[in-house]
């Protein structure tokens, strides 16, 4: 299957090779999800992968909107099969995952891209959901962290995925819907799993005090009616470089490693994987 998109900087998304210890421990599942569309997720799940992978980690990031997937657009890539292949039984997941500046421990990261434009693949059943988990969970032994950036929203399908993850992080900003919707994604995977707390990242913020004070809003509507607070996950600055990024689709750190959102994005990853290294 191949999926024609727009080419940018970014061309050599071949068939990654996949090779690791088979005795190393499994990659940390990270999901990213975000109560409603266009706080920026996607694009926080490329520059997340590509911020471990310059801590030398190897990264998997996969593109779980089933129905409108995009992480491959925002990378400039033309993927030669996808996750819609994988579903329908063409190629098996590890033959679907392609390589991206380099590809995973070697300066850039693998993807496994989705499929756009298909409600069938949106609307997947509870069991092929739980095979899909399944096997990222299996596909995982391959890497160290695995990024799953969900769709937007708070489906059954996109909640059974959240669920399966290690992790969980919840992109907003600070318009009252993205807050709002938010906090609902927040509750309803607080109320399927209490031991599941996502972090929280404010994206697209006004510096890190105002960034701080969105957080601080969800965080307390949290504490009052979840009885938790969620932990602080970071604050993305607003950055006219994000918009250069997107529009070049070329990841923000290839753009310019030293502008503020990709400094923010780096500072996230090291908190994060503090919080990792605790857990363990």
């Amino acid at each position: 299957m191949t999926r024609s998109s727009q080419t940018g900087p970014i061309r050599n998304a071949a068939r990654a090779p996949i090779a690791r210890p088979k005795k190393a421990p499994p990659a940390t599942i990270i999901a990213v999800a975000s109560g409603k569309g266009g706080v920026g997720k996607t694009w926080f799940s490329i520059t997340l992968s590509m911020a471990f992978a310059a801590r030398g980690e190897r990264v998997l990031l996969v593109d779980g909107d089933l129905g409108l997937a995009n992480v491959d657009v925002q990378l400039g890539i033309t993927p030669e099969s996808d996750l819609g292949a994988v579903i329908e039984g063409w190629v098996e997941l590890e033959d679907a995952v392609c390589a991206v500046n380099g590809g995973a421990g070697r300066g850039g990261i693998d993807v496994l891209p989705g499929r756009s434009g298909t409600g069938q693949l949106a609307n997947l059943p509870p069991d092929e959901v739980a095979r899909f988990a399944a096997g990222l969970a299996v596909l995982s032994l391959h890497y160290d962290k695995l990024i799953l950036d969900l769709a937007a929203g708070a489906d059954e399908g996109v909640m059974r995925l959240a669920r399966s993850a290690d992790m969980q992080i919840i992109v907003l900003n600070d318009e009252p819907p993205s807050m709002t919707d938010a906090y609902a994604f927040i509750k309803l995977l607080n109320a399927a799993n209490p031991n599941l707390e996502p972090f929280v990242v404010v994206n697209m913020a006004d510096g890190r005090q105002a960034g701080r004070r969105t957080y601080e809003t969800v965080a307390r509507a949290c504490e009052t009616f979840l009885k938790f607070r969620p932990p602080f996950g970071g604050v993305v600055s607003r950055d006219q470089k994000v918009r250069d990024a997107i529009r070049t689709q070329t990841p923000l750190p290839m753009l310019d490693k030293n502008s503020p959102a990709a400094k923010d994005v780096l500072e996230i990853a090291a908190s994060l994987a503090q919080s990792i290294a605790a857990r363990e």
